[in-house]
């Protein structure tokens, strides 16, 4: 393709064209996608268990109002607990799944937790596992968001204690807290997430993603990367 010369009357060949309208089109996104990189790396770490290169890394994708997750959590924290501390490091990412109603704004209040005490963050999960049946669709059909918020806001401070409700509730009305559980949504979506639970070890993804793993099979998954002996 030529360059036009100043003054030519030649028009720009349907090519060029093409590349001018999907830049101006694309290049929008280009930005919008740059700006939607959160500030640090998504998650909540278990218990301190820092990822770094010397550690197996283990990531779930897990949603609060989700039986399958709920299922998962006490065989992948069986196995976690069973091998020393520095060898294997989990980070838990919310991923709301669309047709549970309450999935995002149970999702957003561990975010919230978090940023109040990063230690109570599990905590809360395990809580709304253990009472997840009253925030599923059929329990809450005739609530009305502001309900179920307050609700949600009632249980969090069984995690981080009643001192805090003010601070829950403030946390339901800051932006940030929308984004960072959209970000986790997205994120999973960009790692090709489909549903929960949802594994990964080592930035690999596991195979049936969507169901529970027991406490055997993560050990058949885990041992042979840490070595039988060490465990």
């Amino acid at each position: 393709m030529g360059i036009l010369k100043q003054g030519s009357h030649k028009a720009p060949s349907p090519l060029l064209l093409l590349h001018i309208i999907i830049f101006i089109q694309v290049a929008p996104l280009i930005v919008k996608a740059q700006s939607l990189i959160p500030p640090k790396y998504d998650g909540f770490v278990y218990k301190n268990r820092a990822a770094t290169t010397d550690s197996i890394i283990i990531e779930a994708f897990f949603d609060p109002v989700c039986p399958d997750s709920r299922d998962a959590w006490p065989p992948l924290k069986q196995a976690i607990h069973h091998y020393p501390s520095g060898s294997i490091s989990l980070i838990v990412h919310t991923f709301p799944l669309p047709y549970h109603d309450n999935a995002f704004v149970t999702s957003r209040a561990l975010h919230i937790v978090n940023s109040i005490n990063s230690s109570a963050t599990y905590n809360l999960l395990e809580i709304f596992f253990n009472d997840q049946e009253r925030f599923y669709n059929p329990q809450t059909l005739n609530n009305s968001r502001a309900s179920v918020v307050n609700q949600v806001t009632q249980v969090a401070t069984k995690a981080v204690g009643k001192s805090n409700l003010s601070a829950i509730r403030s946390g339901f009305l800051d932006s940030k807290t929308d984004h960072a559980t959209r970000s986790s949504f997205k994120y999973g979506c960009s790692r090709g997430v489909y549903g929960t639970p949802f594994f990964f070890v080592n930035g690999f993804a596991l195979a049936d993603g969507g169901s529970p793993i027991t406490y055997k099979k993560w050990r058949s998954i885990i041992d042979p990367l840490v070595g039988k002996g060490k465990a």
